[in-house]
């Protein structure tokens, strides 16, 4: 069985690093999905993803249940709409359309319903503000 999880895992590792540059492949689930098998397979690889310099902080905060920082939605959903705006633009099937459309309004309504958004401390200067009388 950890054979087989570990074959998943870095599956959806290739995959969620090609969903960076290719519009309609996506990213997060896919790696979402590699550090659910490595959680439960192979501690090593959990660890190496975790502590990837560029997705593990946000591995680490979503598995936390911390989300999402608004910021970073707001540049995924800007992204992934205009990556699949120029998709429609490209194709001539309507059902290829529908089919990037349906995608998209899936993911934008799980991304802002069900993943947390990230609260960012308070800055220094706000809470300044409040103390002084």
């Amino acid at each position: 069985m950890k054979l087989i999880l570990n074959s998943i895992g870095v599956l959806a590792v290739i995959l969620g690093v090609l969903g960076i540059f290719l519009p309609l492949l996506p990213t997060t689930p896919f790696l979402l999905l590699a550090s659910a098998c490595f959680a439960r397979a192979s501690p090593r690889l959990h660890n190496w993803l975790q502590t990837n310099k560029v997705f593990g902080k946000y591995l680490r905060d979503y598995e936390n249940g911390k989300g999402i920082p608004l910021r970073g939605k707001i540049w995924i959903l800007i992204f992934m709409w205009g990556s699949m705006s120029y998709s429609i633009w490209r194709t001539d099937h309507l059902w290829v359309r529908l089919l990037i459309i349906t995608v998209g309004v899936c993911v934008t309504l799980y991304l802002t319903r069900f993943v947390p958004t990230m609260r960012m401390p308070p800055s220094l200067t706000s809470l300044n503000k409040r103390t002084k009388p």
